[in-house]
């Protein structure tokens, strides 16, 4: 599976660029790269997910603050998932007062040395706003998408950064500013906006734009997967339970630590981060059939739910459901073999699941607020995003 056949898989997929923040690849592009084509077909349930999704966007269009922003005005990558979210399947033709006056927000928060950002989080601002910027697609956006491209590739964490070489942390992007070391939600939210704007890379003389070093970002990323072999660091195991996934940077995981058996402390791999792994593979060209994607798939498999965030139940779940469906559709997954041989058609239960949470005012909220996600605005923007993915193929 080459760069050119994925990238022609956006070309095609236009009506779910949404989706990468989204993902797909057309039924002609799985079939060549041996993907499941399948589609189960639930017109029933298509069209709850759309009476969802419009009462989503709907809610949201009236949170927008006058100044154009939504949630945090210091914080311009809540507006960018919210625009996200209401571009629909049509991104570039999607027009309304609220969307306009949202970009232009987003453009009111570009800065001299190219990022997109206020004061803080100076690398996911700009991540999360680029990528929302190249769904646009307006010739008027390019200089500003181009230098948020070189801001971001000049963020890549380097060994001489970090005062040595072999460095775990080499080739990895953290929040910027203050906050520098890499982290791999952070470097795959860089990894999607530069993997989505490559088809930008002249500057405004025609001088081919510089791009992120993949090989040594390709390294990090494989720096935070439990998987002796192609991890060489001490706390990666093969132990059953970690063996595949993926923890949030080298040698520290969110879900903690778990004794295992032989008497060895393993990092615990987690959901919302093996499906951040998994799409940054992606994005850096890996085929579907390498050791570090199918050890990636297999633990996604045997630890799939839709009730909670494996290894760390309600934290982060609204980030995790938007990343599940990003990538079981941008790896072509249609259905799912759990732990005890039952498949799972993982669209559909993510689907019910989703509409059964929904508020009646039409909005999501989680009931825990780590990550922000005690913020209806933030979790109703993932929600309707995950939704418009999805929602294609039920």
């Amino acid at each position: 599976m080459t760069r050119h056949s994925i990238s022609c898989c956006w070309q095609s997929w236009a009506g779910l660029a949404l989706a990468l923040v989204g993902a797909g690849l057309n039924a002609s592009a799985q079939g060549s790269a041996g993907f499941s084509t399948a589609v189960t077909g639930n017109d029933s349930l298509r069209h709850e997910v759309r009476h969802a999704v419009d009462n989503g966007r709907a809610w949201l269009e009236t949170r927008q603050n006058t100044n154009g922003s939504w949630s945090s005005p210091e914080h311009p990558a809540l507006t960018a998932l919210v625009l996200t979210a209401l571009l629909g399947p049509t991104p570039e033709k999607a027009t309304s007062p609220a969307i306009e006056k949202g970009y232009s927000f987003m453009l009111g928060c570009v800065q001299p040395d190219g990022g997109i950002y206020k004061d803080e989080l100076q690398s996911y601002n700009t991540s999360v706003v680029l990528t929302t910027l190249v769904l646009r697609n307006r010739p008027s956006d390019q200089v500003v998408i181009q230098n948020a491209r070189r801001y971001l590739i000049g963020l890549q964490t380097t060994d001489a950064q970090l005062g040595g070489t072999n460095s775990p942390f080499s080739g990895g992007i953290g929040y910027g500013g203050t906050e520098k070391r890499p982290d791999l939600s952070n470097t795959m939210l860089a990894l999607e906006a530069l993997y989505q704007s490559r088809p930008v890379v002249q500057d405004a003389n025609g001088i081919k734009a510089p791009d992120l070093n993949w090989k040594t970002a390709l390294s990090f990323v494989q720096n935070c997967q439990n998987l002796p072999g192609s991890n060489s660091q001490a706390w990666a195991s093969d132990d059953p339970g970690n063996k595949g996934g993926f923890i949030y940077a080298p040698g520290r995981s969110n879900a903690g630590e778990t004794n295992l058996a032989s008497g060895r402390v393993a990092l615990r791999s987690y959901g919302s981060m093996s499906y951040a792994g998994l799409l940054s593979y992606i994005y850096a060209d890996l085929k579907l059939d390498d050791p570090r994607v199918t050890a990636a798939l297999d633990w996604l498999r045997g630890n799939y739910t839709v009730e909670e965030n494996p290894g760390l139940g309600p934290q982060g779940l609204y980030y995790y459901y938007v990343l599940m469906a990003k990538a079981l559709t941008f790896a072509g997954v249609d259905t799912l073999e759990t732990k005890d041989g039952h498949k799972v058609h993982w669209r559909q239960e993510l689907a019910l699941k989703l509409i059964n949470l929904q508020h009646g005012d039409g909005s999501w909220a989680n009931e825990n607020g780590r990550w922000w996600e005690k913020d209806p605005i933030l979790d109703t923007a993932y929600v309707v995003t995950a939704m418009e993915i999805i929602e294609n193929k039920l």
